[in-house]
């Protein structure tokens, strides 16, 4: 082997992956133990990370010490079992073993050629996603960067599927001149949706907007007449209550109107997976499409989406990329099945939690988090909340009397440091927002939390 080969690794490295992997390790032991939010003085010492670019680079390990020692404090605990604010999972032990792993081997899951192992495990993944999600056999996807890209990709799908239909070709032409797509969606859809709808230029404030109850689930009675090219779009696990449409009658005139259905379900889509909350999502594999979180309720690490889609060539045509330089493959190219070419093995760590966890492993995680978000609720009212919604999944919506007082107690919870809980506005109320998704999260830690907030209720 000639000098521009030399053996072995080079200089310092087995040394800084060493000392990168004691720091996480040291992290990740005190993670449940520290205040949920940073406090000043770690968002004060941010600026030590703030200097000038230097014109000769920093030993690495010296880079590897000033992200962990300035940074790591500044951190918001969303990996321990008390961060109750967004919906956001911690990582399971295997996502962050796989991630790691995965960035060593810094695959471009573009194509089979690139990664003939992210590819297969893309596939692999998905087979086992689209099963425990109980979607139609055959359904194609992709792994994207969350349920934005996710609802986008599919609504661009979904947008050229229906034009085709109308006979023109959008992926094509565009827009300009193409016949309107009427779109309809429920009252409480999500941001992301609309931002989607923005995105692939159906716009976000286009849309039809139908009536909901006090659940936010669309009124199955309350339906207009549809005029095809249609897309409606519906909703798995609203972001504050956790309820989800009506599948079964929704679906139904949808289709009888000539629409396409798409289902937005960054978690609570997730409720399929558990034979004891399935029936929260019942009908929804009647949908043409659905966007989901796996760093959500599946506790993968971030950032990781997923697009599906029932009709895979619909998929591939909105998705497909043509160059050159492109060998054409009989087989499932990851890059025309998303909206991005290079893109991270996201597939590869979903197929390592879904190994680890099996499908009884995960069933009791999506059950066990949802009977804790009910002890959150059961908890919060005997302290003197009020409890907004229905908790029929992991989402607990509460008040604590008037906007100034509830607004008061969140302050001062997320304060505290104990736990941490968000705002939102529901049917016009402020309330607090408590979304259990992490993986560690006990009966203990709800306790704690809930004990946390009722003695801040005594001081508001």
């Amino acid at each position: 082997m000639g000098p521009d080969h030399p053996v072995g690794p080079p200089d310092g490295r087995d040394e800084l992956l060493a000392d990168a992997a004691r720091r996480a390790r040291r992290y990740l032991d005190g993670v449940a133990s520290r205040p949920v939010a940073p406090g000043r003085d770690a968002l004060d010492a941010l600026d030590g990370l703030d200097f000038a670019l230097p014109a000769r680079g920093v030993a690495p390990g010296e880079v590897l010490a000033l992200l962990d020692e300035v940074g790591s404090p500044a951190t918001v605990a969303t990996a321990g079992p008390r961060y109750f604010g967004f919906v956001n999972g911690g990582a399971l032990p295997i996502a962050v073993a796989a991630s790691w792993l995965l960035a060593a081997w810094d695959q471009n899951d573009a194509l089979a050629v690139m990664s003939p192992v992210a590819a297969r495990l893309d596939e692999v993944a998905l087979r086992w996603v689209v099963e425990l999600l109980r979607l139609p056999p055959g359904t194609a996807g992709g792994f994207v960067t969350g349920a934005s890209m996710a609802n986008a990709t599919c609504l661009a799908a979904a947008r050229d599927a229906v034009l085709t239909d109308a006979g023109w070709d959008a992926a094509a032409l565009g827009l300009v001149g193409a016949p309107a797509v009427q779109v309809v969606v429920g009252t409480e859809a999500h941001a992301t949706v609309h931002k989607a709808l923005g995105l692939v230029g159906l716009g976000r404030d286009r849309a039809r907007r139908l009536a909901v109850d006090a659940q936010g689930r669309v009124l199955a009675g309350e339906l207009p007449a549809l005029e095809p090219p249609a897309i409606v779009c519906l909703q798995a696990g609203n972001v504050n209550s956790g309820a989800s449409d009506p599948f079964g009658p929704l679906i139904t005139w949808a289709h009888e109107g000539g629409a396409w259905v798409h289902v937005d379900g960054a978690f609570g889509l997730w409720a399929a997976a558990s034979p004891e909350l399935a029936g929260q999502v019942a009908g929804v594999g009647g949908a043409d499409s659905w966007a989901t979180d796996a760093h959500k309720w599946l506790n993968t690490t971030y950032d990781c989406g997923i697009a599906l889609v029932r009709d895979g060539d619909a998929l591939r045509r909105a998705m497909r990329a043509d160059a050159a330089y492109l060998t054409p493959s009989a087989g499932r190219e990851p890059m025309h099945h998303t909206p991005q070419s290079s893109q991270r093995a996201r597939g590869a760590e979903v197929w390592a939690v879904l190994a680890a966890l099996g499908r009884d492993g995960l069933a009791e995680l999506v059950a066990r988090t949802a009977r804790l978000a009910r002890r959150f609720a059961g908890g919060l009212e005997a302290a003197g909340g009020e409890i907004l919604n229905e908790v029929v999944l992991n989402q607990v919506v509460v008040a604590f009397g008037d906007a100034g007082r509830t607004e008061a107690v969140i302050a001062a919870v997320q304060h505290d440091g104990t736990c941490w809980c968000g705002p939102t506005t529901w049917h016009g109320r402020r309330a607090m927002r408590v979304s259990v998704s992490c993986w560690e999260t006990t009966d203990a830690d709800v306790d704690r939390s809930v004990a946390a907030i009722d003695a801040v209720l005594a001081g508001c």
